[in-house]
């Protein structure tokens, strides 16, 4: 993602409405992830801890661990992305990342959906900042952690 300029202004809008969320991060992680699952139902087949649970979605411990543990390191990773002029997950952490994505399956389309997700919660838990330039903030964060976790997609 060289060449691609997080600015000031979108990281003071991205550090802005993360630090408003913080404190509702395993509610909002969950809302975000039953966004996804409700526009792309077939995702929960991804997530081998799904696969045979009976357990109603929001009710599931996993998924609100995993939930929040994604939602946290979204948000954290955009918040840092301007300071640290890239973006920062643990290398290891973006190698497993990669790697998982690549098993499961995850395909451009999916990356889309949980953009689309993510927007959507982030929207409804900060709707008084709401505004072109904060999803453009969000969205380009976004893109930049897709594309560092894609680059290490390999088999």
């Amino acid at each position: 993602m060289e060449g691609r300029v997080f600015t000031e202004e979108q990281e003071a809008l991205v550090v802005k409405s993360w630090s408003v969320m913080k404190k509702n991060a395993a509610e909002l992680g969950l809302k975000f992830f039953l966004k996804i699952f409700e526009i792309a139902p077939s995702a929960r087949k991804m997530f081998p801890f799904l696969r045979d649970s009976n357990v109603p979605l929001e009710q599931n411990p996993k998924l609100k661990t995993h939930a929040m543990s994604v939602f946290i390191m979204t948000c954290e990773s955009a918040a840092q992305l301007r300071k640290a002029g890239k973006v920062t997950v643990r290398e290891s952490s973006l190698k497993k990342l990669g790697t998982v994505h690549h098993k499961s399956g995850v395909a451009d389309e999916h990356f889309e959906v949980t953009k689309y997700a993510l927007m959507e919660t982030i929207k409804e838990a900060v709707p008084e900042m709401w505004c072109p330039e904060m999803k453009g903030a969000w969205g380009e964060a976004y893109d930049q952690l897709v594309a560092a976790i894609k680059s290490e997609m390999k088999p």
